[in-house]
Parts: structure tokens; C-alpha cells; sequence
């Protein structure tokens, strides 16, 4: 129904290690209100590596039995806290190969964070326009999405997306300027994310999404080529950082004629 949100988490990354603790097989006891298993000690240590950049994107991670020794617990605890964070998208293992640090630049990573697909066969490749960026005084919204003092200023992009040549969605992405210096002056990419790994060393961990069913505003009807009052669906996005920042502010007004959007439940 028009004007009813409602909430998507995408990378539910805590609920996943949640239940894992719940099935951890006698590794937490019941001693300790605030008992962490040895494995999520391994999982936030290594987490702390990757908020520190101490690995790249695309970067390859010393073995499991490596680690082990490191950090004085067993290959199997060590194997469980990357399987962990391989489960939250934030490392990629390849048979054979080893353990590498997630990127955002590979078609996977992109339907990580995109979730329109097309309604009929089809690649739903999303491509990328910028339509402005500039940097501006933070407003009222976007210090409150991105939890910002009142001096605050951002740098505000607008741009238009497609999907299989398709223009489907404009979309207003906002970021702190404190922690994205510069990024106004950049040619930006078709996936943002892995620009602010690999130049302002931020990696996007998680991304809190409300979804809204609205009637087109006459600005983004005309933007998007249709008319205005034209149904579409309200993306409101934030993500948040390695550290538990939120980084970025992305609404994305979205047509969805043919198309849907795909959210995978486990």
C-alpha cells in the first residue's frame, strides 16, 4: 500500500553469527552474561585487520594454520571465524586458491548492494550517470542519517541509473566530506563502493534499507522520463562501515514496471 514502509537489512551479518553462537557446539558457556565463543574473539580481531586496512581489497590472507599459530587458537576456530566473515561478504574463498579480502567491484559484489532485477530474462547489470556532486552544508536529514554534527558538510551526488539500457532509478547519495575529502573532485564510478575502499579506505560492511511505495514527485518524473503520480518505490538506504559508521545516505526513487526488487531471506 502507498506511504507503508518497511525495513530491509541487507548483509544481516549479526543474526547470521547470532545463530552460530547458538549452534557453536559447547564453545560458549553459561558462566558469563557477556561471554564471547573464542571464535567471534578471532572474528572481531580479524575484523579489526580489515577496519584497519592491514589487508587490501583483492588481497590474499595468510593461511588458516598461519593464523592459528598467531593467535594461539586452533586451525578449526580460525576456519569458523573466516567462514563467518566470508558469510558476511567481507572475505571470498577460492577453491584452491585461499582466503582473499572482498572487493566491490566484481559483478557479485554489485548485486550485493543492487537488488532490482529484471521481471523477464535478463543481465539487470545496473549502469551509472551523474547527473551533479558538489559539496554542501549537511542537512537536517542527512545529519541525522549519518549521524553528524550541526557544522557538517557533505558531499551530495545525484545521478541516474539503468538496467539492461533501461533508466530506472535516480537516486541522491550522500556522504561526509570529513571522511570522503576530495571524492567531488573524482571521476566517480559506476560502483561507488569500491572507490571508498581503495582511496579513502572504507569498506562497506552493512547497509540498513526502508523501502516506501510513493507516487512519483515531478522533479524525478521528469528526470526519469515518465509522467508525474507514476508509482515507484522509495529506497532508503545507509550504510555503515567496518567500524559501525554509518558512511553514506543513498535514496533511490526506483520504477519498477518491469522490474523487482530481490531480497534473499536465510
Amino acid at each position: 500500500m502507498l506511504g507503508s514502509p518497511f525495513d530491509v537489512r541487507l548483509l544481516s551479518g549479526e543474526q547470521r553469527r547470532h545463530n552460530m553462537e547458538r549452534s557453536d557446539g559447547g564453545s560458549a558457556r553459561a558462566d558469563g552474561v557477556g561471554f564471547r565463543p573464542l571464535y567471534r574473539q578471532v572474528y572481531d580481531t580479524l575484523l579489526r585487520r580489515l577496519a584497519d586496512a592491514v589487508w587490501q581489497p583483492g588481497q590474499i590472507l595468510p593461511s588458516e594454520g598461519h593464523l592459528a599459530a598467531e593467535l594461539g587458537v586452533s586451525q578449526g576456530t580460525v576456519r569458523k571465524a573466516l567462514d563467518a566473515l566470508t558469510a558476511d561478504s567481507l572475505l571470498v574463498r577460492r577453491q584452491g586458491r585461499g582466503t582473499f579480502v572482498a572487493e566491490h567491484d566484481d559483478k557479485q559484489s554489485v548485486f550485493r548492494f543492487f537488488k532490482l532485477r529484471p521481471d523477464e530474462t535478463g543481465a539487470g547489470t545496473p549502469q551509472s550517470r551523474v547527473i551533479s556532486i558538489a559539496e554542501v552544508a549537511a542537512s537536517v536529514d542527512e545529519r541525522d542519517r549519518l549521524a553528524l554534527v550541526r557544522a557538517s558538510r557533505v558531499v551530495r551526488i545525484e545521478r541516474l541509473r539503468s538496467v539492461d539500457g533501461r533508466l530506472c532509478v535516480v537516486e541522491t547519495i550522500s556522504v561526509p566530506t570529513a571522511l570522503f575529502p576530495g571524492i567531488a573532485e573524482m571521476e566517480l564510478p559506476n560502483t561507488l563502493y569500491s572507490l571508498y575502499a581503495t582511496r579513502f579506505g572504507i569498506t562497506i560492511a552493512t547497509a540498513n534499507e526502508r523501502l516506501k511505495a510513493i507516487l512519483l514527485p515531478g522533479a524525478k518524473a521528469c528526470l526519469l522520463n515518465v509522467l508525474a503520480g507514476a508509482p515507484a518505490l522509495e529506497i532508503d538506504r545507509v550504510a555503515v562501515d567496518l567500524e559501525d559508521r554509518p558512511v553514506e545516505w543513498r535514496l533511490s526513487t526506483c520504477l519498477t514496471e518491469e522490474l523487482h526488487y530481490l531480497s534473499v531471506l536465510r
